[in-house]
């Protein structure tokens, strides 16, 4: 029997020899079709497709465009996996954008593809050059998306660290490629230049002169096809778009300065300025690549956190160990972590302690304890002690790669004035055309031999680069900064509210609180189960919740003894089967609603009461302590005039004790979700309100405040519905959340004076003829830099 295609796997013809060279090995194809497919695979860095494919690939039957091979394979769902996050029917991605050269570009596409079915959203971010997809997986697949991105000039891809590093590479060693050919032949154009400039004081024999012209168009042409071809490609891609982008002007100022020259040469009457366009190229690719260096070490951070996640896994079959690529993880797998190995995906720990480094996430480098129960992150470390765990959630789901999406899609946001400066900046690149004519047709009229270089300084001048940079750059800045010192930035529009927050509601437990409880007294109201029973049955049912005090019962845990049918009553407590018994547990509030038994039982002060059989069975009293650095918050948002006050569903004498510990305003006790939610819709009639929490049932309240904030250690319910998340699980980061918006705030400001002052400026004077070409050039770019490095301040602590 002959052997199979490796990419379809159908019988290969005799005679039929074809190769193509996968992971460095050759494989053998049965026709030209699939050979040619498997090599797009192999060229687009898509290997990873047969790896993990669960079944062999169509026949290539036709000869397709290598384009639209590429796009298509993108839609096959095993290789999607790899890079695209499913809900339902919609789907989201992060594709990576070249030739995204300002904001105006990622505007652009923003504008063409919110108008396509079946696209529910699109984000790009013009400082990391990644756009962040959702769509209807139905109406619209990917290849179609990206199709769309291509017809505007723009060459998409699916985001992957190691290609966005060396994507970054090849652009980088492209502007340098372009950047060292200009430099080389605009010198030598210069010095051409000096001597038709002597030359001109010297009576020059004509041969000598046409000689040299002939020389300078020859050097210059180059620079002009070559070195300046990102600008034309930028400038075509917007007017076809019946757009204006910043490199309309740019474009028409070096063309018409070029071939203005080149016909003076041909036609042997004028003068010529090949030297004056080739510098004028010149600095503008200098000013770029500065500008791309900038937006390079801002992008850097999501894609080395993508790099943590390992390419391999130990998987527990029958308890033998098999590696696996950890791509191919599925939920409920067991996988062992040794010690200094990376956690493949999200897990929980089924079997082991050891301690973890979480700096990636949390940027606390002291490592964290981990027992039976505790969740395990994505691209965390291990440290001393061998873990069994259970996946919980593999591949694109996993916490980490939400963390990527979710940044990449706050830096994306733009806030209201931005919008306002996009709108503003298309329709200055009108104006300034408008100028260039009106100044052209009054110089040519007062003065015709400056007319047209005049002309040429207001085109550059007045580009609106600075203007359209002004908040991506600032934004991205401060959400890295912020990622940095553990703080997950999920909302867009936190940056822009943040330095508005003039009151913040705090949960208890757990926020304002350490949330680690222990049980300091079990009060029996019978004699028919033992402290110890009741502890060990409580713990039973408290396993099923994720409540902060559910873990006080952790160390009283009987695996042979377990809940069935519990169901979580929010806010509330927890019921269910234990030992064939009915059991509830939860608030004294919520099960005994006679105020008169509660004292007579004398638990008003206790945490949890039990019932068993619908009978009152003990109270458990618990003790809290308030977190180190409550106290500090309070104060520093105190000193800064901002209001305070606690939210908690705990009984009043449990929130009293805490309160007497802290400077806070205001203390509301027994709260349900609906009652917190109440107050902080009061609230909001005449006062920006961030809410602080960590439970299930401060989801709810999530929703009605301006901005929430979830603890790194709360449920996984309350940190989705956030627009915060502290992953480094100190209540110290909301005073440096506050700080880094403000200042972000401060910058955008300082951003928009400098750019909006700059112009105001320059175009009276460029129109005047005071501003030489080289001076328009060196403001342009100067002026694009300082917005630049003003907002890469935020980097700096």
């Amino acid at each position: 029997m002959s052997e199979p295609c490796f990419h379809c796997g159908e019988p290969i013809p005799k005679g039929i020899s074809l190769f193509v060279t996968i992971d460095q090995q050759a494989q053998a194809m049965c026709c030209a079709g699939c050979q040619a497919v498997a090599e797009t695979i192999v060229d687009n860095k898509l290997t990873d497709y047969y790896k993990f494919r669960t079944e062999n690939a169509p026949k290539g039957t036709a000869l397709v465009p290598e384009q639209l091979k590429r796009n298509q394979l993108l839609d096959d769902d095993n290789l999607q996996h790899e890079f695209t996050h499913q809900s339902g029917d919609t789907r989201e991605t992060i594709l990576t954008v070249d030739g995204i050269s300002c904001a105006a570009c990622a505007w652009l596409i923003e504008m063409k593809l919110e108008q396509i079915p079946g696209v529910s959203q699109i984000s790009v971010n013009a400082t990391t050059q990644r756009a962040s997809v959702h769509w209807q997986n139905k109406a619209i697949k990917l290849s179609k998306i990206i199709e769309h991105i291509e017809r505007l000039g723009y060459h998409a891809l699916p985001f992957k660290a190691s290609d966005a590093e060396q994507q970054n590479l090849a652009q980088s060693k492209t502007f340098i490629k372009r950047l060292g050919i200009s430099g080389i032949l605009m010198m030598q154009v210069m010095m051409i230049a000096v001597g038709l400039y002597f030359g001109a004081f010297s009576d020059m024999s004509e041969h000598n002169l046409v000689y040299l012209r002939y020389t300078s168009l020859l050097l210059t042409t180059p620079i002009i096809f070559y070195g300046a071809l990102p600008f034309y490609i930028g400038a075509l891609s917007a007017l076809k778009s019946r757009r204006l982008s910043m490199d309309v002007p740019v474009s028409i100022a070096i063309l018409l300065a070029f071939f203005a020259s080149a016909w003076a040469t041909i036609s042997q009457q004028g003068e010529v300025y090949f030297e004056s366009v080739s510098m004028f190229t010149f600095l503008l690719l200098i000013g770029k690549f500065l500008e791309f260096r900038a937006r390079s070490r801002a992008a850097q951070v999501s894609a080395n956190l993508l790099k943590l996640m390992p390419m391999t896994a130990t998987k527990l079959v029958n308890n033998i160990e098999q590696y696996v690529a950890a791509k191919s993880l599925q939920i409920n797998d067991t996988v062992m972590i040794k010690p200094g190995e990376t956690v493949p995906a999200d897990c929980i720990v089924a079997h082991g302690e050891s301690h973890l480094n979480e700096a990636m996430l949390s940027g606390e480098q002291r490592p964290v304890a981990k027992q039976l129960g505790d969740s395990l992150f994505a691209g965390t470390i291990n440290g001393d002690g061998n873990l069994t765990a259970r996946v919980t959630q593999p591949g694109s789901d996993t916490f980490l790669s939400q963390l990527i999406r979710l940044s990449e899609s706050s830096q994306a946001h733009k806030p209201k004035i931005a919008q306002l400066s996009d709108k503003i900046a298309q329709y200055f690149v009108g104006i300034i055309l408008l100028t260039a004519i009106g100044t052209a047709l009054y110089w040519y009229q007062h003065m015709p031999s400056e007319a047209f270089w005049i002309t040429l300084s207001v085109l550059v001048a007045t580009c609106p680069c600075a203007l359209s940079l002004a908040t991506p750059t600032a934004l991205t800045c401060g959400t890295t900064r912020l990622n940095r010192d553990g703080i997950m930035i999920k909302s867009g529009h936190v940056m822009e509210t943040v330095p508005e927050v003039d009151t913040f509601a705090f949960d208890k437990t757990g926020t304002l609180t350490q949330g680690e409880f222990q049980v300091t007294q079990v009060k029996r109201f019978n004699d028919n189960h033992s402290e110890q029973q009741i502890l060990t049955l409580v713990a039973a049912l408290e396993a099923h919740s994720q409540h902060p005090l559910a873990k006080a019962f952790v160390p009283f845990r009987d695996f042979q003894i377990n809940a069935v049918d519990t169901k979580v009553h929010a806010g509330l407590g927890i019921s269910g089967t234990v030992d064939g018994n009915a059991m509830t547990v939860g608030k004294v509030s919520w099960l005994m609603t006679d105020a008169q038994q509660v004292k007579t039982l004398g638990c008003e002060d206790a945490q949890i009461a039990v019932f068993i059989n619908d009978h009152p069975v003990a109270a458990i009293y618990l003790k809290d302590s308030a977190r180190e650095d409550a106290s500090q918050v309070l104060t520093k948002l105190k000193a800064s005039n901002i209001g305070t006050l606690m939210l908690s569903g705990d009984s009043m004498a449990g929130c009293q004790q805490i309160a007497s510990q802290l400077p806070i305003d205001e203390v509301h006790a027994s709260l349900s979700a609906h009652e917190k939610m109440a107050i902080v819709n009061r609230l909001q009639h005449d006062k920006t309100v961030a809410m602080v929490g960590d439970g299930v049932n401060d989801t709810p309240v999530f929703s009605a405040a301006h901005v929430s904030v979830a603890m790194g250690s709360g449920t996984d319910v309350a940190k989705s519905g956030a627009d915060v998340i502290l992953l480094n699980n100190k209540l110290s980061s909301l005073n440096v959340l506050q700080t880094v918006a403000q200042k972000t705030k401060r910058i955008i400001w300082q951003n928009y004076g400098w750019a909006f002052g700059y112009n105001a400026i320059v175009l009276p004077l460029a129109v005047c003829g005071f501003i030489t070409p080289y001076m328009a050039v060196i403001g342009m770019s100067a002026s694009s830099i300082l917005v630049i490095t003003n907002s890469l301040r935020l980097l700096k602590k």
